[in-house]
């Protein structure tokens, strides 16, 4: 059992170091094209548009897996650049409504085929199986988080 111990004990920090050369990569690429957007603008500005006419402030914060204050932030910081509106939904005065105007379309169009070359080099020298097996140690060691 001790040597399992010291085998996973860097665990944490390997995840952090790969997660923040992920993040590096793509804020790299946000100054490039010249965009002043942090990573947690990115994701929930294409959460929206992958939600498209459905996507609601309280659906964002579910799948973001951020709090709701730090979600409404970034919501709001968006909003500031005119690159989304917030509404309410017809007939239903409680949830919010995230729209992406002109402009977030166009930030859309300018960031997703780079997103789309930085996902694809993430698996760069993967086959389908190790990268399926990669999701599923991943997904666990999230599961195993879960029960704490």
């Amino acid at each position: 059992m001790l040597h399992q111990i010291d085998e996973i004990s860097g665990i944490g920090l390997h995840l952090d170091l790969v997660l923040r050369k992920v993040q590096d990569a793509y804020l790299r690429k946000f100054q490039e094209l010249q965009l002043d957007l942090t990573i947690e603008q990115w994701v929930i500005l294409y959460r929206i548009y992958q939600m498209g006419e459905d996507a609601s402030q309280s659906d964002i914060v579910k799948s973001n897996f951020r709090n709701r204050a730090t979600t409404s932030r970034v919501i709001g910081k968006l909003e500031n650049k005119s690159w989304i509106t917030k509404t309410r939904f017809e007939g239903d005065l409680k949830r919010f409504k995230l729209e992406l105007t002109f402009e977030g379309k166009e930030i859309i169009a300018l960031i997703e085929p780079n997103a789309n070359l930085l996902r694809s080099q993430a698996i760069k020298g993967l086959d389908v199986l190790e990268f399926e097996v990669f999701l599923k140690v991943l997904d666990q060691i999230g599961e195993n988080y879960s029960d704490i």
